[in-house]
């Protein structure tokens, strides 16, 4: 009989990683090379040049073109949709059964989005909590009654 396992993917926009359950009493273990992050950074070091001008329709007057999205939430964006692809290509690989996913709650609403409709079935459940810098051993008490570690 095929054993199910279990991944927990930690998340939040900047960092993440994957631990792997097997079975009960099992325990959590980290899923080798599966520990992600970026530097987080404000919109301010990310965009360095001043912003585009415009020449006002009436008159001489000129003003600042604003970004239509702030780049801090897209470097974000572009992270989690990262995540996204992994997920899949593991799940196609095999690699798990089912998914539990703790995420920071505007990380999670990014990472709803951003996963495929296959991954979505393997989903077992969703916590909305950012766990990412909790150390493994003290991640049980958060997955209590979720799975059994």
């Amino acid at each position: 009989m095929k054993k199910t396992i279990t991944w927990i993917l930690i998340a939040d926009g900047t960092q993440a990683r994957v631990l792997e359950n097997t079975g009960p009493g099992k325990g959590l273990r980290q899923v080798d090379g599966l520990d992600f992050a970026i530097d987080p950074l404000m919109a301010q070091e990310i965009v360095t040049d001043k912003p585009g001008r415009s020449h006002s329709s009436v008159g001489h007057g000129r003003s600042a073109i604003q970004p239509k999205t702030d780049p801090a939430e897209h470097r974000e964006t572009v992270f989690v949709k990262s995540l996204a692809h992994m997920l899949e290509r593991k799940r196609q690989e095999g690699e798990f059964d089912r998914l539990v996913i703790a995420a920071a709650p505007i990380a999670l609403g990014e990472i709803r989005r951003a996963i495929s409709p296959a991954v979505k079935k393997t989903i077992l459940a969703e916590l909305d909590k950012d766990l990412t810098n909790l150390p493994t051993p003290q991640l049980d008490r958060h997955l209590d009654g979720i799975i059994a570690v």
